[in-house]
């Protein structure tokens, strides 16, 4: 017998005690397909039948996972240098100690001892571990030709002079009707923050206009940006072994398009700055919900950029932005708007909660993950996120007392990949357990990422 309850779905805000994982039935172990190997008679023929045999990418969080560990951030410690890395950043250094200890064109007076840049002493007897972080985002970004690199350095340094950049974050009144365009929230797998941007809110009118309606609102748009940059380096630490460098997440749903000439330049010329004066300090750019006429705009600006700054752009269409985030960031770590764990105050109900778990949806079947509530008067709140997504969903509560009706909490419904994180609670009035039940009725595996907590009342 079942009875249709609607749950409250309220959500509670202080710490609350685990059910024990061992009791929650869901199997996480998943096969990876083998792939035969072709031997073809000619050693022409059998290069490219290696190519054409390479097996498909699965989104399994093992693969995410290896594929991850290309991305790690370029280590600065000197021992993980190559030779030619190594005497290119001495040769870098010297320059700096030469040059910078003369006042700078059209400066009177003394020495310049205590220049910084970005908090960091560029004199490398100051701060030298610091210091070599610094200078191998400028080497980096030149390929490790020094001279280049010292001249890079120059310019920023001139540049910010000039634009008054070392006072900028004391300037209140930038972008204050452009706030919710921009958040910070949580760090990707390496530990960098991850910055959100999001252009809808540029499909309205009146913001279009408050943006980029003149050359001079271009310019403080263009300023505002550079204020976001330097508040994310606030973030950072320049040390060997620590984040020094962020994620940048553009979400393109509802962006205008590419009729809209001012924000495309005002777009062209804000990554033309930042590159220009903040080398390597963009981990990756991962352009979400891209539209169509967007992978045009990118061939437009990509002229403009250098390979190592267009190796860092990554794309993602609407179905696959959870899938490609989860490449780049964890789970708990991404927003329930985009199919992620984390939602605001989730630090307090989950803390010390059971963890993300995993639950394998086979092709053309049915899993269902029990959480079992041995005792009444108990509240339960999950979230749960569907790689892939398209398929359907219920939630029930099952009593022990076979004599009692099955309460279904949430009906059968259809989970699509444009929905946000399903996050629901419910408080049983007798033991029993909740049961989570999702059919992939599709011809390709999936994967469920869950977790719960139970609140004792």
């Amino acid at each position: 017998m079942t009875a249709e309850v609607l749950s409250n779905g309220s959500q509670a805000t202080e710490p609350v005690s685990d059910a024990p994982p061992e009791l929650v039935k869901s199997v996480a172990t998943e096969t990876e397909p083998n792939t035969a190997t072709i031997e073809p008679k000619k050693e022409k023929e059998e290069k490219q039948q290696q190519v054409e045999e390479k097996p498909r990418e699965s989104t399994t969080l093992g693969s995410i996972m290896e594929k991850n560990s290309s991305f790690r951030e370029e280590s600065n410690f000197l021992t993980d240098l190559m030779e030619p890395e190594k005497k290119a950043l001495f040769e870098l250094r010297s320059l700096v100690e030469t040059n910078l200890l003369k006042p700078m064109e059209g400066e009177e007076g003394g020495e310049v001892k205590d220049m910084s840049l970005w908090g960091v002493p560029l004199l490398p007897s100051k701060c030298p571990e610091s210091n070599n972080v610094i200078l191998l985002k400028f080497l980096r970004a030149r390929e490790f030709k020094a001279k280049d690199a010292y001249k890079m350095l120059e310019k920023t340094l001139q540049w910010r002079k000039e634009s008054k950049i070392d006072s900028i974050l004391e300037e209140s009144s930038l972008g204050k009707d452009l706030g919710s365009t921009f958040y910070m929230s949580g760090v990707d797998k390496e530990g960098r923050p991850v910055c959100y941007n999001l252009l809808s809110a540029f499909r309205d009118e009146e913001m279009y206009q408050k943006a980029f309606g003149s050359e001079e609102k271009k310019q403080e748009f263009l300023r505002w940006r550079i204020q976001l940059m330097e508040m994310g380096i606030k973030k950072l630490e320049f040390g060997p072994g620590k984040p020094s460098s962020f994620v940048q997440v553009i979400d393109l749903k509802d962006a205008p398009g590419l009729s809209k000439k001012e924000i495309r330049i005002a777009m062209k010329e804000a990554v033309e700055l930042l590159q220009d004066n903040y080398p390597e300090f963009v981990a990756k750019t991962i352009f979400i919900n891209a539209p169509f006429w967007y992978y045009a705009f990118g061939a437009l600006i990509s002229p403009f950029l250098t390979q190592r700054t267009r190796s860092k752009f990554v794309f993602a269409r609407p179905s696959r932005v959870t899938e490609t985030l989860l490449k780049y960031i964890p789970v708990e770590n991404i927003p329930v708007s985009y199919g992620g764990l984390k939602r605001e105050g989730d630090s307090e109900i989950y803390g010390e909660g059971t963890g993300v778990q995993e639950q394998v949806l086979k092709v053309n079947s049915t899993e269902s993950i029990e959480i079992p509530l041995p005792q009444a008067g108990t509240t339960l709140l999950w979230d749960l996120t569907v790689l892939g997504w398209e398929v359907n969903y219920k939630e029930e509560f099952v009593p022990s007392d076979e004599g009692s009706y099955t309460i279904l909490i949430q009906k059968e419904r259809k989970l699509c990949y444009d929905e946000k994180t399903v996050c629901n609670s419910f408080k049983n009035n007798e033991p029993g357990k909740v049961v989570l039940t999702i059919d992939n009725p599709t011809y390709k595996k999936k994967k469920a990422l869950y977790r719960y907590k139970i609140k004792h009342c």
